[in-house]
């Protein structure tokens, strides 16, 4: 089957490889709703929307600060792009396949062999399904790379440190936990308490005026000082 007719097939333009195993009547359903199938096929969701990114993921209770959100569109960003190289990888692999495939079916026209070729069609057919997918999920990957690209410079306000990430983690932490601390009910467990209430308590105790943390060292003194005084 010719590249070109592959995204024919997943768009269900071309139907006959689920019509010849179906019974009639399922096959006329299919065939009733394949503009509706095909609709689909080029609208799907994929991965997150925009709104989503900005709500679900970027949400003020778990990244309550500019620096908070910045920093976790660049981790969101780069694994796109990690999967998404990883992506190109089984396409290039897919496409050697194909050649590999095609190559098979030529010898088994050349020798006659009619089930050699039924079986090689189905292979390059499932093959060319699965590579449309893959082609699917890349476009959309680069839609959110795109995305989260105009997120981080929507919130690189210059008011805190982008290169490291370290920078704005204290503050952010504290804010957060903050928020996980309020939101516990009267119903609590005790492990949902001490995740919540534990690093927030540790934060205000290691946290400067600047926002920087004091070394256990430096934190222990001051608590022997602060002891000395009363």
């Amino acid at each position: 089957m010719a590249e070109n007719q592959t995204k024919d097939l997943v768009a269900t333009e071309d139907l006959k490889p689920i019509l010849s195993v179906l019974k009639p009547e399922d096959a006329q359903t299919i065939v009733a709703l394949k503009e509706e199938l095909t609709d689909n096929w080029t609208k799907k969701q994929i991965f997150r929307t925009e709104t989503e990114m900005r709500i679900s993921v970027l949400n003020d209770g778990k990244h309550p600060t500019a620096a908070s959100k910045y920093w976790q569109s660049v981790r969101e960003q780069s694994a796109h792009f990690d999967a998404m190289m990883g992506l190109s990888f089984d396409l290039r692999r897919s496409e050697i396949k194909r050649i590999k495939l095609e190559r098979k079916m030529q010898k088994a026209i050349d020798a006659g062999d009619d089930l050699k070729q039924m079986e090689l069609q189905i292979d390059l057919e499932e093959l060319m399904y699965g590579r449309a997918n893959m082609e699917q999920v890349a476009k959309d990957r680069v839609r959110e790379i795109a995305t989260w690209s105009k997120l981080k410079a929507e919130l690189d306000d210059g008011t805190f440190d982008t290169q490291s990430v370290n920078s704005h983690q204290a503050t952010s932490y504290r804010l957060a936990l903050q928020n996980r601390a309020e939101a516990l009910g009267p119903n609590a467990g005790p492990a949902e308490v001490i995740n919540a209430v534990g690093p927030l308590k540790t934060v205000k105790r290691l946290q400067k005026q600047d926002g920087n943390l004091l070394s256990f060292k430096e934190a222990k003194l001051q608590l022997q000082q602060s002891t000395e005084q009363k």
